[in-house]
């Protein structure tokens, strides 16, 4: 007679099964109450949470949820994307306004960059988030690149260093975890990893200059970095570097001698799911030297299909337990330096830094022009063109003619995130409104929204005075302030209706 029993799944040692959560970092929906399955997660182990903007209402909210977070695990790291510029899931709990790392990297003070990087760390302590998904530390060395732009300090590598080191070292002194991304570089690409499979397909020599900033952020002693979703031929023909263990393992730990963290991107951006599919992806991801995977999604049956294929790796030895031992072990050594730092009595009312992400935007803004000055343009019809928000970065959506009203109620116009439906009527109606009065267009990234350079050059060949604006990276216009964040925005509006030397 058949057995009836059912195949048994070894169980795995208490200690091993804790080791493979404190791999996972998860995303989960919600702003009060910590959801069932993530409270199971947190007993056994798990080792970070990533808040987004779902999961933010307001400051003491976010402190209560962090709080109620690590009631459950004090050695929980809290994480967040937090890069400023005007990306960043904080705005409604208050969140200082600085401009991007490419306006920081213009001015070249790496003072001002330690400020900015101190204004923001600050309110993550006293929020209760210990880890901060930042700074970039990408080069910026395509002008097709759609990803990175004004989220890099520049496309010089000292430039870069000097820069990352004063961010880590601020961000350090408030006891929050930096994490400098995305390594070895995603500043080569002209594809978003979010979207599919990037390639960068230079040399590796020329590779070789976009791992300087990561080299001079590990001297600088970064306890984290992530890893891009992209596939670079010369280092690795096959794998993209977050499943690579040439690059992670290679490159990273021998070559560089980082002893970090070293973390994913997230798993659910479409180079790796489509390809891999998420589970797979962390499998692989651990067994080529990463130490903690990244799944964003809300969705935690993701998660618990990431965890249980990190499991089942185990079991069948494909994953070998050392590896996933090595990675929670550095986990835990990072948990216990940041997780029970958290800024205690700061209060989270505000006032971080204030002032000083202004000042930045201020000294970014560049002119060109007559004598290096614009004259000023009170009472202007301002056209904003500029890129819809991207899902995973969460800009603020911020626009130029909001700023330039603000300080002049007699200014109008019209902001456009989307190519107008009749291009000619716009222009006309443009053009008849703002006769008699200067037309200022602003664009972002014109060269890679054919939409924009197309209304641009229609409008400017029916206005030959039309003051042009950058405020993405620089175009050719009269004014540039280096990145759209809203202190950004404000410092171009202040030339604009003021009117300003440089």
């Amino acid at each position: 007679m058949k057995s009836m029993q059912q195949p048994q799944h070894h169980h795995l040692p208490v200690d091993l099964d804790e080791a493979v959560h404190r791999c996972l970092v998860a995303g989960f929906d919600g702003t009060t109450g910590v959801p069932h399955t993530l409270k199971r997660l947190i007993d056994r182990g798990l080792g970070g949470v990533i808040l987004f903007t779902r999961n933010v209402r307001d400051a003491d909210q976010v402190r209560r949820l962090t709080d109620e977070l690590r009631a459950l695990r004090p050695d929980l790291l809290v994480a967040i994307d937090n890069e400023g510029g005007g990306i960043g899931h904080l705005v409604a709990a208050g969140a200082p306004e600085v401009p991007g790392s490419y306006a920081l990297g213009v001015v070249d003070d790496p003072d001002l960059t330690a400020r900015c990087a101190d204004a923001l760390a600050g309110h993550l302590a006293s929020l209760g988030i210990t880890v901060s998904y930042a700074p970039v530390a990408d080069l910026q060395q395509h002008p097709d690149n759609p990803i990175v732009r004004t989220r890099s300090f520049g496309a010089a590598p000292d430039l870069a260093a000097r820069h990352l080191r004063a961010w880590i070292t601020a961000t350090e002194a408030r006891g929050v975890a930096s994490c400098a991304k995305h390594f070895p570089g995603h500043g080569g690409t002209v594809t978003d990893s979010h979207h599919e499979m990037a390639v960068d397909r230079r040399s590796y020599d020329e590779i070789r200059v976009d791992v300087e900033p990561f080299r001079a952020a590990v001297a600088a002693g970064v306890p984290m970095l992530m890893s891009a979703h992209v596939v670079y031929p010369a280092l690795d023909p096959e794998r993209p570097a977050t499943l690579s263990r040439r690059i992670l393992n290679d490159l990273l730990r021998h070559d560089l001698g980082f002893e970090g963290v070293l973390v994913s991107d997230a798993l659910e951006m479409k180079a790796i799911a489509d390809r891999y599919g998420e589970a797979a992806g962390a499998r692989l991801a651990l067994a080529a030297g990463a130490d903690q995977v990244i799944v964003a999604v809300p969705d935690l049956a993701v998660t618990l299909a990431c965890r249980d294929a990190v499991l089942g790796a185990l079991r069948d030895g494909t994953l070998e337990e050392e590896r996933v031992r090595e990675a929670a072990g550095r986990v835990r050594k990072l948990a216990e330096r940041y997780a029970g730092a958290v800024g205690e009595g700061e209060g989270a009312s505000g006032g971080w830094g204030a002032g000083v992400g202004l000042e930045a935007a201020r000294r970014a803004v560049r002119g060109r022009g007559a004598g290096g000055g614009v004259a000023p343009a009170p009472g202007a019809y301002v056209v904003d063109l500029f890129p819809p928000p991207h899902p995973a970065l969460n800009w603020g959506g911020e626009d130029l003619l909001s700023e330039v009203r603000a300080l002049d109620p007699t200014a109008a116009g019209v902001a456009l995130s989307e190519a107008p439906v009749d291009r000619e009527a716009l222009v006309a109606g443009v053009l008849r409104r703002a006769a008699g009065v200067p037309l200022v267009v602003a664009t972002s990234d014109a060269g890679l929204y054919p939409w924009q350079a197309e209304l641009r050059a229609a409008l400017v060949a029916g206005r030959g005075d039309a003051v042009r604006v950058d405020t993405g990276l620089p175009e050719g216009g009269a004014l540039c302030s280096y990145g759209r964040g809203k202190v950004n925005l404000r410092a171009l509006a202040e030339v604009l209706v003021g009117g300003a030397a440089f």
